[in-house]
């Protein structure tokens, strides 16, 4: 078969080539010759000259903004043109560029949003986001009608949210989390019929969400945390049926969780907690099985675990902790295929562990329930991280037995060791670090084990424990001790603050096997994520118990220390101990930024603890009578606090026979500083007097009044 070639079709596509070609050079020509908009090339010189910013060379050809890279094909996100403009050069016959897209991204600008900002009306992308902005937010912005993204996040802009956001009817994302605004958020946002993102958190506001939110019903991701917004949580937001991702907790928000959350089925990511009225139940999850993520912490929720949940196939993270949960656990929760992370501690959990375990789940929290039984063979696995403090388990002495670190006899319910008359007066820890010895010569023992998700310690001398819960969320090299090497200020004992123990839910330490009687407690703080130089916005919140009575709430080191990172922080509180055993209870209640200056960045953080006997005469006739050693001194290599020698008691004794003397009153009680608790108390790291602990800020009577946890 021959094949011929049509000359005259040939010709006619190899015209047609020549007019496309002829075309895009006279397209490109004319791109070339088309100039930014003269009022847009002043008001952007006037803004990077206040801001003392430079135009870039990738986008500022020869003095021509909207060239290079301004107008190609590379993305607005690419972080290696920064600041950066983009241009739409199709205006008056493609002879007029006008500038729709700024990023200035984290380049530490520092003072307030130039007015003239808002005269750039062809902007739809404007991104502001990690810098030191201040101010207001002007209620201009209400003029960049062709935004379809803005974000103002990680600033400091104060004041109130402007109503005149609501005019952005083309808005599809709308972010100004962690800033310093103040009061409610507007009604107006309601008329964003096109938002799809909405990121809030740490935002400063207040009051209830607005029902006009009930219109925004294509949105999708929702951040809305950290914030004083209160009132129920609204059964609108069952309407937002759109959602993959709502996180919502550390408000002021009240439960109970609205029924219609039934109705968001496409949700993958649910972070829903801290809402301590109402008892909710778990009834609206029943069919949410595209959730890959699911945080319903500390709620109040009263139910059990319901057996459906083995149907949620595509569950990588379930925590439940800190609620009201009653019943046993499903043995289809411990088969799931893909579940890694489960947290159920702090419940009310009854009956054994289930009898086998899928691969997959390694990390697994079921301390504070009421667990009991022999512990099933999985307990064994490798690289198992399971933490069953304060339960009721038949657990040997040496529970390393059965691959689980030692001690967890007693860390059980009743914290069993050592009971009666106690072994122990005193224990001081350098948290996340190793042993120091202070300036006052008090030992701090080394806390520098490798704790996780779902870890306990206890010391070989079984006079100390920590335990840690929690997984950091989208941190991708989580780390649960930190770091400085900074100089602190505000103490003596630099190196005793440049290591602390971190924690992204619930950190607890314990004095185990104490002789009973009353104690002052002292923790230490440092902030030392949050570095001055780069201006972080980041703020760390954290609830503090003792003995299970909440002592501060809400308490934020980098405040405390007046504002500035590397400074000491010390608290001193005072606690009975009637059970041989004092619990030290850090506990993260969705307050804070969560992602400055990095995600994960958030959550309790300790320097050092010690606790010793509070003698003073006025408040307790307690005094040590145990001998403050371990069983086997020898053996010890966890550098445990040494009290005063045996020639020094016999000292002691002595001054205070002469001092009862000359005193001639039998009363133990005593009006002067400190000498006659100094010799009752050898074991004591500091002497306080009446007159001081009533002056002093930093010491705290526990109130049985308080909130337990």
């Amino acid at each position: 078969m021959k094949f011929m070639v049509d000359f005259s079709s040939l010709g006619l596509a190899c015209a047609w080539y020549a007019v496309c070609v002829s075309v895009l050079v006279e397209i490109a020509a004319a791109q070339s010759k088309a100039t930014t908009d003269q009022y847009e090339v002043n008001v952007l010189n006037s803004i990077f000259q206040k801001w003392r910013l430079s135009e870039s060379k990738n986008w500022n050809i020869s003095g021509e903004p909207c060239s290079g890279v301004a107008i190609d094909d590379s993305p607005f996100t690419n972080q290696n043109y920064n600041p950066l403009i983009k241009c739409d050069c199709s205006f008056n016959g493609g002879s007029t560029c006008h500038i729709t897209q700024l990023k200035i991204f984290q380049l530490n600008v520092v003072g307030p949003i130039p007015e003239e900002l808002w005269t750039l009306t062809y902007l739809n992308n404007l991104d502001l986001r990690q810098n030191s902005l201040t101010g207001n937010l002007s209620s201009s912005i209400g003029n960049l009608t062709r935004l379809q993204y803005v974000s103002f996040g990680q600033n400091a802009l104060s004041g109130k949210v402007p109503k005149e956001i609501g005019k952005l009817t083309e808005l599809k994302s709308l972010a100004f989390g962690t800033n310093n605004f103040s009061g409610p958020l507007p009604d107006e946002i309601g008329n964003l019929l096109k938002l799809e993102q909405l990121y809030i958190a740490s935002s400063g506001v207040s009051g209830p969400i607005p029902s006009t939110f009930a219109n925004l019903q294509n949105l999708q991701t929702v951040w809305i945390f950290d914030t004083e917004l209160s009132g129920k949580v609204p059964d609108f937001i069952g309407n937002w049926t759109k959602l993959t991702a709502l996180r919502l907790y550390g408000n002021a928000l009240d439960g109970p969780i609205p029924s219609t959350f039934s109705n968001l089925t496409s949700l993958v990511d649910l972070r829903l907690s801290d809402l301590p009225n109402g008892g909710s139940s778990l009834e609206f999850l029943k069919n949410m099985k595209s959730l890959s993520n699911l945080v319903l912490r500390n709620n109040n929720i009263s139910d059990s675990v319901p057996s459906y949940i083995g149907d949620f196939q595509k569950l990588l993270k379930l925590d439940l902790s800190f609620n009201n949960l009653r019943g046993k656990i499903p043995d289809s929760l411990f088969s799931l295929s893909s579940l890694s992370y489960l947290f159920l501690g702090n419940n009310k959990l009854t009956g054994a562990l289930p009898s086998e375990k899928s691969a997959s789940l390694l990390n697994i929290d079921l301390s504070y329930n009421e667990l009991s039984g022999s512990l099933p063979s999985w307990v064994s696995q490798q690289n198992l991280q399971l933490n069953l403090v304060a339960n009721n388990f038949i657990v040997g002495r040496s529970s390393s037995s059965n691959g689980l670190p030692s001690g967890l006899n007693c860390l059980q319910q009743s914290f069993p060791c050592n009971r009666g008359s106690g072994r122990y007066y005193d224990f001081a820890i350098k948290c996340g670090g190793p042993q120091i010895r202070s300036s006052e010569n008090v030992v701090f023992e080394g806390d520098n084990k490798t704790l996780g998700p779902a870890t306990y310690y206890v010391t070989e001398s079984e006079r100390w424990a920590v335990s840690n819960v929690g997984l950091f969320a989208e941190s991708t090299d989580p780390k649960y001790t930190t770091s400085s090497s900074n100089q602190f200020t505000n103490t003596l004992d630099s190196e005793l603050f440049q290591t602390a123990r971190i924690s992204p839910g619930s950190l607890r330490y314990y004095g185990l096997g104490l002789e009973n009687g009353n104690y002052a407690v002292t923790l230490r703080f440092a902030e030392m994520a949050f570095d001055p130089n780069m201006g972080s916005h980041g703020r760390r919140v954290f609830d503090i118990y003792i003995q299970g009575v909440l002592v501060i709430k809400n308490f934020d080191i980098r405040k405390e220390a007046g504002g500035v990172s590397y400074r000491a922080v010390q608290k001193q509180f005072k606690t009975l101990v009637s059970e041989n055993y004092l619990e030290i209870h850090l506990f993260w209640a969705g307050k804070g930024t969560c992602c400055v200056p990095a995600h994960g960045t958030y959550g309790p953080s300790v320097s050092a603890i010690s606790a010793t006997p509070d003698c003073h005469v006025y408040y307790t006739d307690f005094k040590p009578t145990v001998s403050n050693k371990s069983p086997d001194r020898n053996k010890n290599k966890n550098g445990l606090i040494v009290g005063l020698v045996l020639g020094g008691t016999f000292v002691c004794l002595a001054a205070f026979l002469v001092f009862y003397l000359v005193a001639g009153r039998k009363s133990r009680t005593i009006k002067d500083d400190g000498i006659l608790e100094s010799c009752l108390n050898g074991c004591r790291y500091q002497n306080f007097s009446k007159k001081k602990m009533m002056k002093s800020a930093d010491s705290k009577d526990i109130a049985p009044a308080n909130i337990r946890k």
